[in-house]
């Protein structure tokens, strides 16, 4: 008996994995949650799934129709956004499934950080400049570990990629510029990427509250921060070794010029 977990993608209902895809079409129950996964997507699941929404739903509610449809030989699947593993709250669930003796098995899927990313046609690690990505979250309602604050993190001044923060961005430039980030860093909020309503705005830290109150943006939004996100990175002299003509690695000998 065994549960699928899969990764839908940011939005567009074309960045699921084959994988992922072919689980839903073959289902007999599909669960989605239903506020942040793209109905279209959900529209592939064979006609005679049952098809729940489950953003109404408590934890211990979901779960027990899960077991249920289980138990009763039926091939279920559970669809989050994005990758399950990053801000899924999977652990909770799978807790749970577990105990009723029922195996789960995660599909990945498309991050939204990857997906903003792609669309501000940005490499989040540059040769000489960054090569490191942290992926968290302000602080809000929900507290982060004493050893997680964005302060702390920020003091690496590597790209950041912030989830679940467009209604704290003043908490967001205040913990950056207090690590020691010039005002003018280079910042891009992507609304709602590869969705056909997708916004890209470019700002820094000094003005991203202002352009994010400007354009009206206060969910459903992937901040990226930091040098690696600027405009003129193009014109700037960084490259990696992997296609360096004297850069010998296993498939290629270098020669010098």
């Amino acid at each position: 008996m065994k549960l699928y977990i899969i990764g839908a993608g940011p939005g567009d209902p074309d960045l699921i994995t084959v994988k992922g895809l072919k689980l839903l079409q073959e289902a007999d129950v599909v669960l989605y949650a239903d506020s942040l996964v793209n109905e279209e997507l959900i529209n592939r699941s064979k006609p005679s799934a049952e098809v729940m929404k489950t953003a109404g739903m408590h934890l211990n509610e979901m779960v027990d129709i899960m077991v249920d449809r289980i138990r009763a030989g039926q091939k279920v699947v559970r669809v989050h956004t994005g990758d399950p593993a990053v801000y899924g709250a999977i652990m909770e669930q799978m807790t749970l499934l577990k105990k009723a003796g029922i195996e789960v098995e995660i599909v990945p899927g498309v991050s939204s950080v990857f997906a903003a990313a792609a669309a501000a046609q940005a490499e989040l690690t540059i040769p000489d400049l960054t090569q490191t990505v942290i992926l968290t979250r302000a602080e809000g309602r929900t507290p982060v570990p004493d050893f997680e604050k964005l302060r702390d993190l920020a003091s690496h001044h590597c790209t950041v990629a912030l989830f679940l923060s467009a209604t704290l961005t003043k908490k967001v430039m205040k913990e950056f510029i207090d690590a020691g980030w010039s005002k003018d860093t280079p910042v891009i909020v992507v609304y709602k990427a590869s969705w056909p309503d997708e916004q890209i705005v470019r700002t820094t830290v000094e003005q991203l509250d202002n352009d994010m109150r400007k354009h009206g943006i206060r969910k459903q939004a992937m901040i990226l921060a930091g040098w690696a996100l600027d405009e003129n990175i193009h014109d700037k002299n960084y490259r990696s070794k992997l296609y360096d003509q004297s850069f010998t690695h296993g498939f290629r000998r270098g020669v010098r010029p």
